[in-house]
């Protein structure tokens, strides 16, 4: 059975909002929750991007049963990994174990925030294999001095050290990901049920690790309004990843999805109240190996009519799968 989880969309809802929502989404049965970590929202008509490390130290207090997870933050750019790791042993500790925390190679829609330019690729992924092993090092109790190729860290230690230590995933999109993760993570993460991802996980070491997916519905009882408002706030989630992660702020993501329609958004996002549209959806995911997928509810004021209808129709629906 692949479990359900609710994503806390720190780009469509300010922080109070955010957490009364994850609140709702653990009365309402999902098995665990994730958060978005931007400073920028992908597109204006979001409008929103408050800290997400901040909200998970109120979500912490505000639950007792869900867990939590970045999905994803990236701790290479805008923060320092020695920093990640504080942050996330924090978390931890708030929330008695209930967190994991997912990194990625990061997007400059938020990273350009700080200045210095934006990494190819390449050094990209080279400075989250390095920042992992930060990660970790802190994580075990060690007391770190590090000096390598993209990271320095003079006499770190975690005075309060993360019990039990967090899980860590690593968000894929290609074959070089898809080895990092294999090799450094716990878990595996990834926007798009590809069985390809799947599998070089798998090829690289992180066979029977978790794998979690994320999916974007819009729930509302009128199909159209459903179709309007996923256009208007997700049109870009088709773009793909590699088009995704070097568009630099909202604008560019306005220009580069201009001429997505609202069918093109209709056929790639599951929208209204139909539960067997919304099932059809979650199912690639399950066929190609997935064990969990979180689901984003597009719409920052319309979490709670979508939390009462998963409760009672989506939810039970999934559980079959």
């Amino acid at each position: 059975m692949v479990r359900i989880g609710y994503t806390m969309m720190c780009e469509q809802a300010g922080p109070r909002d955010l957490v009364s929502h994850v609140v709702g989404a653990e009365q309402a049965g999902f098995d665990f929750s994730v958060i978005s970590d931007h400073y920028f929202p992908w597109l204006a008509s979001q409008g929103h991007s408050p800290n997400a490390w901040a909200v998970l130290g109120a979500a912490a207090q505000a639950t007792s049963r869900i867990p939590l997870m970045t999905y994803v933050t990236c701790p290479t750019v805008r923060y320092h990994p020695a920093l990640v790791a504080q942050q996330a042993a924090t978390v931890q500790l708030l929330s008695q174990g209930r967190f994991r925390l997912g990194l990625g190679s990061g997007e400059n829609l938020n990273e350009h925030v700080v200045g210095g330019g934006w990494p190819s690729v390449a050094v990209r992924h080279e400075m989250l294999q390095e920042a992992v092993g930060i990660i970790r090092a802190l994580f075990e109790g060690r007391t770190v001095t590090h000096h390598g190729p993209h990271y320095d860290v003079e006499h770190a230690k975690l005075w309060d050290p993360p019990e039990p230590v967090p899980p860590i995933g690593i968000a894929v999109s290609g074959e070089l990901s898809c080895r990092l993760a294999g090799e450094l993570a716990d878990l595996v993460i990834a926007t798009e049920p590809g069985r390809e991802l799947v599998e070089a996980f798998d090829r690289y070491g992180g066979a029977g690790k978790p794998r979690v997916g994320q999916l974007p519905v819009c729930y509302d009882p009128d199909r159209d309004a459903a179709i309007a408002r996923a256009h208007d706030q997700f049109r870009w989630f088709g773009l793909g990843w590699p088009v995704n992660s070097e568009l630099p702020h909202d604008l560019a993501f306005a220009s580069a999805s201009q001429f997505v329609t609202r069918d093109d958004v209709a056929q790639a996002i599951p929208c209204g109240s139909d539960v067997g549209a919304f099932v059809e959806a979650v199912r690639p995911y399950a066929d190609a190996g997935f064990t969990e997928v979180a689901l984003v509810q597009v719409g920052g004021d319309h979490q709670l009519p979508f939390l009462k209808w998963a409760a009672g129709e989506l939810l039970p629906a999934l559980r079959e799968l």
